[in-house]
């Protein structure tokens, strides 16, 4: 991954101060509870199964790239990998739709990253790229309002760059991501327009003056069903520290079927009313040192494959004290990715007890452990996979690790593959967003931990 020195930023720091600015309005807001829609970024795009599997594989290599690069002094960049370069037909993970502006709000598609905290879209364009719907029209918004360089959220909420440190009234940033690719543009406010919670037809809930990124310069492996990122993570600009909500959650609904699947900012619906399973919790682990310090880490104690427990504790998932290693929970990458060692030790228990030939392109000891089926041949029941957690058992359902590669998905021909992948060089484990699938996970950030449960997402 390149990334760029601040010699290299220079045009960025000249395109900042030819921006021009809104009237100025107060930052509020308090406690709230929406909802939105999420939607995947491949749904509706005719990919077969096995084209879907080498999608998800590139994304999440890029992403781990992105993660293992890491910024040299001076760099201006975030933790997030931005596609693949040189490929723009690899797109991000899930879309996260709401409007802003009012009288009459405008649709936006973000990418839902909990890895990030700035969100911004694209707008008022100097360099922008393609996306399916119009971009967003600051001047058809009349609430939307320039931030002031003072502004709380523009001096303490971790912008990268910003007009701050040239003496500008306003406030403007430069956000890099670990492909290179980058958003240059101003903070603004204006209201979002989200569902509210229970999602009934026809009604809204508006949240006034939350701060985003005018994105006026746009550059990269960007994708055209996207406008922008929502970022998740723990700072202060991210969208639950500005709405102040002390839970988040997900049901991410089965990929394959493409459906949209819920997100719950505040309080989440009834729990214990979706769950088709036993609800655990697990403690989030902090990073205070760490470059990666937005993202949420669990401490992840040892795997079992079939009866048999991996032969690696805690230390081999473990945060180092220099931010390094760790286990991330991560929406922005597609598979869970576990360190070498603990990866090669997986695929020797799946290849070993998987009654199956292994295929012709998994024989590598770092590939994805894949299996060939013979036409009308009946698939063998495959080990379980259980995440052992700090207080917590997470046994995998079949189809959060499985993925059947048959034409008509009825699983009795073609082959299988056990959706994980090796870290490489890395010493990151990652637990991807195949792995969330019908999963209800609640992000508690008054308790700082993670409640999760199986349950029928696309009934939410």
């Amino acid at each position: 991954m390149k990334i760029l020195s601040v010699s290299q930023l220079s045009p960025c720091v000249l395109f900042l101060t030819i921006l021009f600015a809104w009237p100025v309005a107060e930052s509020a807001t308090s406690p709230v509870a929406v909802r939105a829609d999420l939607t995947h970024a491949d749904s509706g795009r005719g990919f077969t199964r096995r084209e879907l599997l080498s999608r998800m594989v590139a994304r999440s290599k890029v992403r781990l790239a992105s993660l293992h690069s890491p910024a040299r002094p001076g760099a201006v960049t975030a933790p997030v990998a931005r596609g693949t370069v040189g490929r723009e037909d690899i797109s991000s993970e899930y879309l996260i739709h709401f409007s802003i502006g009012t009288p009459r709000p405008q649709r936006v598609a973000l990418e839902l990253d909990t890895g990030s905290d700035l969100i911004w879209t694209q707008c008022a364009c100097v360099h922008c790229f393609d996306q399916p719907f119009p971009v967003l029209n600051t001047s058809a918004s009349r609430t939307l309002r320039d931030v002031l360089c003072s502004d709380p959220l523009c001096t303490r909420g971790g912008l990268p760059l910003s007009r701050c440190a040239v003496k500008d009234n306003f406030c403007s940033y430069a956000y890099y991501y670990g492909d290179g690719s980058f958003t240059v543009g101003k903070i603004v406010e204006d209201t979002f327009t989200f569902k509210t919670p229970h999602g009934k037809c026809g009604t809204v809930a508006a949240v006034p003056n939350l701060h985003f990124g005018c994105g006026m310069d746009n550059k990269g492996t960007f994708n055209s069903n996207e406008s922008g990122i929502a970022g998740f993570g723990r700072g202060p600009m991210s969208l639950p520290s500005q709405l102040k909500v002390h839970r988040f959650s997900h049901c991410l609904t089965t990929m394959v079927e493409f459906r949209t699947s819920p997100v719950f900012l505040g309080t989440p619906d009834d729990l214990e009313a979706h769950a088709t399973g036993p609800i655990q919790s697990t403690p989030f682990v902090p990073n205070t040192g760490g470059a990666l310090s937005s993202f949420y880490y669990l401490s992840l104690k040892g795997v079992t494959i079939g009866k048999t427990r991996l032969p690696f504790n805690e230390s081999a998932f473990a945060l180092n004290d220099d931010g390094s290693g760790g286990t991330i929970m991560d929406s922005g990458t597609s598979i869970t990715i576990f360190p070498r060692a603990v990866f090669r030790s997986l695929r020797e228990a799946f290849v070993s007890q998987v009654p199956l030939p292994i295929a012709n392109d998994s024989t590598d000891a770092d590939s994805m452990p894949c299996f060939d089926v013979a036409p009308k041949k009946k698939v063998p029941t495959v080990p379980k996979l259980v995440l052992h957690l700090e207080g917590a058992d997470w046994d995998l359902p079949r189809e959060n690790y499985v993925l059947d590669l048959d034409d008509d998905g009825d699983g009795t021909g073609g082959g299988l593959c056990v959706v994980v992948h090796s870290a490489g060089e890395s010493d990151w484990a990652i637990i991807g967003n195949f792995q969330q699938q019908n999963m209800y996970i609640v992000y508690d950030l008054d308790s700082n931990k993670m409640v999760f449960a199986p349950a029928r997402c696309d009934k939410l």
